[in-house]
């Protein structure tokens, strides 16, 4: 198993304020402050323009970033082709030192559904293709992050992309730019993608065999890639509703996965990491994809109304999981 240390995140409610017809950022900030203070590692927000509404991330992430002084922050995830190339690399890197470093990118194609074409269509990015896309605009990121360094091009010959004068944009708080993590599933193209393209794989697998199996594939091709065994970092975004009433929890997760995706429990959680019960239920359930090599855990709270989870969830599920693994008590590494 990987000696990297445990960390573990919390997911912003930018998408539960759009549910409940509210956008306003203090409560955010003050989401992100509590965070901080209780322990969490790490901040994330999803992005989404018509699909799934709410605020930008990369705005909201960089007022959370000034709003903290510890704590990582990260899309979960970003979809990159939403934003011109271009304009995408000047945000992250903007970004990246709003948040002194403390910057990760995780990043998804797009999930196959028809809400997420239509939204592709209406910011007049291709659907068909979007893998390589999404492959290939990393590749810009990467080179203009890197191109005011001495013998680094400045321009970009892609199959989708060309650019020319890329050290004219800012370049990042970090040399190269921030981690890149693949958010995606245990296909075969998606391990490899991960292995050899990206510095993390945040996958939702819903069983944590599969999970630990893909975990230990990604290690094995990044070694065989020249990267090293440990070069990915193993992520996983899961979702939790805690209540000591199970009962209630499942009932408050149901509501939940309603509003947020229009569809039922029993078909979001064939394809997505649920767990609902008391603290110590889902920390026992979060602890075996740790056992499996997990190493940084986005969690998101599955209610309506999450910040009076936050504290249980802190006080009691963070330490268990922690314990069941090495561990830095604060990102401040």
């Amino acid at each position: 198993m990987s000696t990297e240390p445990l960390r573990i995140g919390i997911l912003l409610p930018t998408r539960e304020q759009a549910i409940n017809g509210t956008y306003a950022a203090a409560p955010l900030l003050d989401f992100a402050r509590q965070a901080e203070a209780l322990g969490f590692d790490s901040l994330w927000a999803g992005d989404s323009l018509t699909a799934r509404p709410r605020l930008d991330p990369l705005v909201v992430l960089s007022a959370a970033a000034a709003a903290t002084e510890r704590i990582a922050v990260g899309t979960a995830a970003l979809t990159p082709a939403l934003r011109h190339p271009l304009i995408g690399a000047n945000m992250a890197a903007s970004l990246s030192h709003v948040a002194a470093g403390r910057l990760i990118l995780g990043l998804g194609s797009g999930f196959p559904m028809p809400e997420t074409e239509e939204e592709f269509a209406s910011v007049g990015a291709s659907f068909q293709g979007r893998v390589g896309r999404l492959d290939e605009i990393t590749a810009l990121w990467r080179t203009a992050w890197r191109s005011g360094e001495d013998g680094e091009p400045a321009e970009f010959q892609g199959r989708f992309w060309q650019a020319e004068h890329l050290d004219r944009l800012p370049s990042p708080a970090v040399a190269g730019g921030p981690p890149l993590w693949l958010a995606g599933s245990d296909t075969p193209k998606v391990l490899a993608r991960a292995a050899t393209r990206y510095d993390g794989w945040l996958p939702f697998l819903p069983d944590v065999e599969t999970y630990g199996r893909a975990r230990r594939r990604i290690a094995e091709l990044a070694e065989e890639a020249g990267r090293g065994a440990g070069a990915v970092t193993p992520a996983l975004y899961a979702t939790v509703t805690v209540n000591s009433d199970e009962s209630a929890a499942r009932a408050e997760l149901e509501h939940y996965i309603s509003h947020y995706y229009g569809r039922s429990l029993d078909q979001m959680r064939t394809i997505q990491a649920y767990a609902w019960g008391s603290a110590e239920k889902c920390a026992e359930w979060l602890g075996e994809y740790v056992r499996a090599g997990a190493r940084h855990l986005v969690v998101r709270i599955g209610s309506l109304d999450p910040e009076p989870q936050l504290k249980e969830i802190a006080e009691v599920l963070l330490p268990a999981v922690r314990a069941l693994g090495p561990t830095v008590g604060s990102t401040q590494s």
